[in-house]
């Protein structure tokens, strides 16, 4: 029992400090193009998966609807993002991407993306499979027993 508790542990440190030195590296890339780990991922949303309902869009990147209302705020004074009103729910809202998001996303992205690869690479394309599906499954089996 107790080997498996510090097992447990091992992997919560681990994850933890591996998650925060990726996001750091993450965070300060995005940071040079004048955006937020936060805007960055609504801009990305709503670039690979078209426009969204602002009430969608916090449960897809993680974060309190408030929040969204603020970050599309700001997305909308950088020209990346406008809102529009459906035609058939006037009640209902979406962000969508500009063409100055799109440009913006298409330049980026692709950078940031290699930098990632460029920090994930000490792993083996296989480590980097099995790491991510068991993730994957730790994610799942903590998410149905915060339901419970």
């Amino acid at each position: 029992m107790e080997n498996a508790k510090n097992a447990s542990l091992s992997v919560y440190i681990a994850l933890n400090r591996a998650s925060e030195w990726l996001n750091a590296h993450a965070d300060r890339d995005i940071r040079n193009h004048g955006l937020n780990r936060t805007e960055f991922g609504v801009l990305e949303l709503l670039y690979h998966k078209g426009s969204q309902p602002l009430q969608q869009i916090g449960g897809k990147v993680l974060m309190s609807s408030g929040n969204i209302t603020y970050v599309v705020d700001k997305l909308e004074k950088k020209c990346l993002v406008q809102r529009q009103t459906s035609s058939a729910d006037r009640r209902l809202i979406y962000a969508e991407i500009t063409e100055q998001g799109k440009q913006f996303i298409e330049q980026v992205f692709p950078k940031h993306a290699r930098l990632i690869e460029e920090i994930v690479q000490v792993l083996s394309i296989d480590e980097q499979e099995t790491l991510s599906d068991l993730l994957k499954k730790l994610g799942k089996f903590a998410q149905e027993e915060w339901k419970k």
